[in-house]
Formats: C-alpha cells, structure tokens, sequence
C-alpha cells in the first residue's frame, strides 16, 4: 500500500516539529491531572477510578473492536477506505451513512478521518452523524431488538436524506480545513505499547460485552473490572501523551497501532465527558431521569439536547431511561438522531467548526421524527 501524502517526510521541517512538541507537552500535563485525580483519597478519587473503568469498559473496548475491524479490513483486503469513500461520488452519502448506523464509533469515526483527508464531501459527515447511535446501539439491540429493528434503519434513512440535503444546497456545505490534517505522521512500526494496549483490550472488550449484556457473572468479578479498566485507560493515557499523531493516523501504519493511537485519543475525551458529567450530577444533584419525566411534551427535546452531548456515556444513559420505561420511544429516536457518540472527538480536534456545525444540522431532523413520534405515534414501541 503505498504512503498516502499527507506521510510526514523523515527530513520533517521545524515548523512541523514546532507543531507536534508543544501538542505533546500538554498532553503529558493533562494525563498527569488525570493521575492524580485518580490517586486522591475521598469522592473524588473514588469517582474518577469509576469513571475511567466505566469508561474504559463501556466505550474505549467498543470503539477499539470496531476500529480493529475497519483497519483489519482495509489492511486484509488492501484496500483504503477514505479512498474507496472518495470514489464513490454518488454512493458517498449514502455509504458513509451506512458506516455511521454500524453499531459503536468505528464507522463514523472513519468518515470523520476521510473529511479530514479531503476525500468526502461534508454531507457524508452529516449522514454519518446523523446515523450514528454510537455505543448506545449495542445496548438497545441486546436489551429491546424490537426498538433496535426501527431505529437503526430508521437513523440510516434519515441520515442519507440529511447528507444529500446538505451537499444539494451550497450555502450550508463547509469544506474540510487543510490545517486539520496537513501532518499525519508515519510511526511505522508495531511498538511495545502497541502490543500492551491490546492485551489488554482482549479481557477488556470480554467485560464490556458481558456488562453491556447484563451477564450474572459480571457482577461476580469482583475488583477485576477496574483493575482491567485502570491498566487499560493508563496504557491509553502512555501512548496519547508520547503521540505524534494528532487525532487521526496515517493509514499507511499497521492496524494494532491505529487503533491503540486513535482509541487512545478518543478515551481522553469519554473520560473528560464522563468526569465532567458525574461530578456535575454528584455534586449539583442533577438527576436526568427526572429531567425527562418533568413534563411530558418535553420529552422528545430533552432527548435530542441529551444527545448534543458529547460522547456515548449521556446517550448510553438514554437508552437505559427506555429500556427501563422512563421515556417513551420519541426520545430514544430523537436521541439516536441527534447525538455523534464518540466520532464527534476526532472531529472536533481536525475541524472544530465542521463538528459543531455538523451535530447542529443533526438537531434538525431529529426534532422532526421526534415530534413526528410523540404526536403520530405517542405509544409505539412503549
């Protein structure tokens, strides 16, 4: 395969260094705050040890299976998929759409790289987004198939129409931004982290399906979740804050080592939402479930700006609300269609504006199939 050329050259000039250094001196800062949040005595230390296995368990085994099975492909069958995306011209939507309804982050987080890469359209961005469930998908299909069945066609469907609506209109279609991916280094190699973060992710991904499937041996393990859950997010913290890689890696490397970079980079941020979020509801006695049962007609909206949020843990726990009766469908659906799961972090760090502007036009259909449940249909799949 040969070396896409956004390789950075050997004979890298200063101004490239200079802009790789100083991205991994802060880094290194935010990874040690991280530590030692984890190794403080009390609440805090307590809920932020629980939120990076949570976080680690839940979501960074998810995202990594699904990038293993993307690059693996690509590496099998030699073939790249930003490139198979950029030839597809007419199909692009409609496939990236396809790749963000695949359960987890993976796919979305692929055409969120193409973007980056210049090789599809912005309206391939939308219909990823907009399709995606993220890791909220593979609860509802182990836990309701009956809504799974609907909503994931449904967010394939609503995300090709939302893609094709952006690329046909020229005054809401954004271009990538060239700063967001002028580098992508060629680290070469497997490296010994490479190999460490996979062994763990093996028992890691073990945990999270069994979790995810509410397996009665999960809750007899004991201390062994957080023990994988530490080990795995300090091995992910190693490689993010030695990394040369920005948010997206050169495909040109070896899968193992895509994906412990890029799922490393993405964990950094779950585990930022995830702390962000507990310790505002630990200590400002937010409670969601309450949030969505306040008022009736407000369900559908709540649901769609639950799904604003960055990353899967929010929308994971509107799931969870549904499953368990606590919402109706109109705000699951609103939710699966408006919320980005964790595509929505690479995204932000290559091109913040496309991001936001992106999750935003997601809002709008959204609002629309909720409210077209709620009023239609306000007892389907209750």
């Amino acid at each position: 395969m040969s070396t896409p050329s956004t390789t950075l050259p050997q004979d890298s000039t200063p101004s490239a260094l200079a802009l790789l250094g100083p991205f991994r001196s802060r880094r290194a800062i935010v990874a040690l705050a991280l530590v030692l949040l984890a190794v403080m005595p009390g609440q805090i230390g307590e809920i932020t040890r629980a939120m990076m296995t949570d976080a680690y368990v839940q979501v960074s085994a998810f995202v990594a299976a699904t990038l293993l099975i993307f690059y693996g492909a690509e590496r099998l069958f030699h073939f790249d998929m930003g490139q198979a995306l950029k030839g597809s011209k007419r199909w692009q939507v409609p496939i990236a759409s396809l790749l963000g309804a695949t359960p987890g982050c993976g796919g979305a987080i692929v055409v969120v790289a193409a973007y980056s890469s210049g090789n599809v359209g912005f309206g391939a961005v939308v219909a990823a987004l907009t399709s995606t469930m993220g890791d909220a998908a593979f609860l509802l299909i182990a836990t309701r198939p009956d809504a799974a069945a609907v909503v994931l066609p449904l967010s394939f469907a609503v995300g090709i129409l939302s893609g094709w609506i952006v690329d046909a209109l020229p005054a809401i279609r954004l271009q990538p931004s060239a700063a967001g991916c002028a580098y992508v280094p060629l680290i070469g190699r497997i490296r010994a982290k490479d190999i460490a973060y996979f062994g763990i992710f093996l028992p890691g991904i073990v945990l999270g399906a069994s979790q995810l499937l509410r397996l009665p041996f999960y809750d007899t393990l004991g201390s062994l979740p957080m023990i994988v859950g530490l080990a795995g997010t300090a091995t992910g913290l190693w490689i993010w804050a030695t990394s040369p890689v920005q948010a997206m890696t050169n495909s040109a490397d070896a899968p193992l080592t895509r994906v412990a970079e890029e799922t490393s980079f993405i964990s950094v941020w779950v585990i930022g939402a995830y702390l962000a979020y507990e310790f505002t509801v630990t200590y400002s006695g937010l409670d969601l479930a309450m949030l969505f049962n306040s008022v009736a007609p407000f369900l559908p909206i709540a649901g769609v700006l639950v799904g604003l949020i960055p990353g899967c843990g929010p929308q994971v726990l509107a799931t969870t609300l549904f499953v368990n009766g606590l919402i109706p469908f109109s705000a699951l659906i609103g939710n699966a269609i408006s919320n980005d799961g964790d595509a929505l972090f690479p995204a932000i760090a290559l091109n913040p504006k496309a991001a936001i502007i992106a999750t935003l036009y997601s809002t709008v259909p959204a609002i629309l199939v909720a409210y077209g449940f709620y009023f239609l249909a306000p007892g389907f799949m209750n």
